[in-house]
């Protein structure tokens, strides 16, 4: 494929993603309660949940199995584990010599999570340069705009001198032609965090799985709700797979109990939207559960219950300090969410391998545990002096950067 095929599909692929984006946006909920102003959410729009076809009965069984199932590797590195791996043998991408060029091409730093993680790859990156495994690091951050990741991964196409292209896609489907691309170019490619609708690449890095995150949180509200208590489900964005992978688990499990849920949100991840979203449901009646599909503004959430002298809330975040110090704050029955973020490790020990002529698995699965009540204070205690936006399961302990580059961010 030339350079002018490539940039004629991904053209054509990108205007298509963005008319779905558009056609999945509201500029209001469905309902105001009187006197509110319109908020900037969405409801969720009719093609996600258990009924869309985002929501696959054989993955959804297969991540929820995997829950269960002991990973493979060092017990003491969870970055390097995997779950059921299926082994690709990487001889012929071997490459001796060392000061490898690794390029990546990152969907954004737009999020606590994302920063959390990407400092850690840096530090993991440093370490191998410090071998002399790798050389140049070459970095491109698209911002969370698909045009622009599309086109920072054709120019590492077109420079030519990558010896391998890690990259995290903004979206799914509008993203796959240009991995597809990136496979095309004989460079070995590591997709991680995020899906694309193609296998090409030579391993796909993540932790079980969205279904798996969102059925966790979805199961825990089940059995600490009494029957006909009423959740409010709160999201990020559509038309990303393991964010709704997450709704469509926790859409069913919640169908099948008896919940009621009382509206389901796009938020953006913005705390002073979630926290007058919370609002204006709180003042149509009574909310006893939160569910969310990843804690950015989590604390904004359990603000908006104190501001309006409600009861805490049955609350579903995630593993961001600030939110576990509000729940140990506050003694409400929680339970911390993880997509496990030490995977930003993963990609570059990866590459390594790749160069190495060593296996790695096709689909590398990582283990996913959420934080409980029973080990919140340990996570508390071992992360005492980091940040509010810092991610307790980060996974970079051991990295000559610790503390000081996570607490300096």
């Amino acid at each position: 494929m030339d350079m002018r095929q490539f940039r004629a599909l991904l053209a054509g692929t990108a205007a298509a993603g963005l008319l779905l984006l558009t056609a999945c946006t509201t500029d209001t909920p469905t309902e105001e309660p009187p006197g509110a102003e319109p908020s900037a959410t969405q409801e969720a729009p009719a093609d996600s949940g258990a009924e869309s076809e985002w929501f696959v009965q054989a993955d959804y069984d297969r991540e929820l199995a995997q829950r269960d199932v002991e990973p493979e590797g060092p017990a003491d590195q969870p970055w390097l584990q995997a779950i059921e791996p299926e082994w690709v043998d990487t001889a012929d991408l071997a490459s001796e010599g060392g000061d490898k060029t690794l390029c990546f091409s990152n969907a954004s730093v737009s999020n606590p999570w994302r920063v959390t993680g990407w400092i850690t790859m840096q530090q993991q990156v440093e370490v191998l340069q410090e071998e002399g495994v790798i050389g140049e690091f070459r970095v491109s951050d698209a911002a969370d705009d698909d045009n622009k990741q599309i086109s920072d991964i054709q120019a590492f196409v077109e420079a030519g001198d990558c010896d391998a292209i890690v990259i995290s896609p903004s979206t799914t489907a509008t993203l796959t032609p240009a991995v597809e691309a990136a496979c095309e170019s004989g460079k070995p490619v590591i997709v991680f965090d995020r899906g694309v609708n193609t296998d090409c690449m030579v391993t796909f890095i993540h932790p079980i799985g969205g279904y798996a995150y969102g059925a966790v949180g979805a199961e825990f509200l089940a059995e600490n709700l009494d029957p006909g208590s009423t959740v409010l489900a709160l999201r990020i964005l559509p038309g990303v797979d393991v964010l709704e992978h997450r709704w469509a688990a926790a859409d069913k499990i919640f169908s099948e109990s008896d919940l009621e849920v009382v509206g389901v949100e796009f938020t953006g991840g913005d705390g002073a939207k979630i926290k007058d979203l919370v609002t204006q449901y709180l003042q149509r009646g009574e909310v006893d559960g939160i569910w969310m599909d990843a804690g950015d503004g989590a604390v904004a959430a359990v603000e908006a219950f104190e501001d309006a002298g409600q009861p805490y809330p049955v609350f579903v975040g995630e593993d961001e300090m600030s939110f576990l110090r509000k729940w140990d704050e506050t003694g409400m029955t929680a339970i911390g969410n993880v997509y496990s973020n030490f995977q930003w490790r993963t990609p570059i020990l990866a590459a390594q391998k790749i160069w190495a002529g060593e296996e790695v698995p096709s689909e590398w699965v990582l283990p996913q545990e959420p934080v409980t009540s029973a080990d919140l204070a340990g996570f508390l205690d071992a992360n005492a002096d980091m940040p509010s936006l810092h991610y307790a399961k980060f996974g970079g302990e051991d990295l000559p950067g610790y503390p000081e580059a996570w607490t300096d961010r």
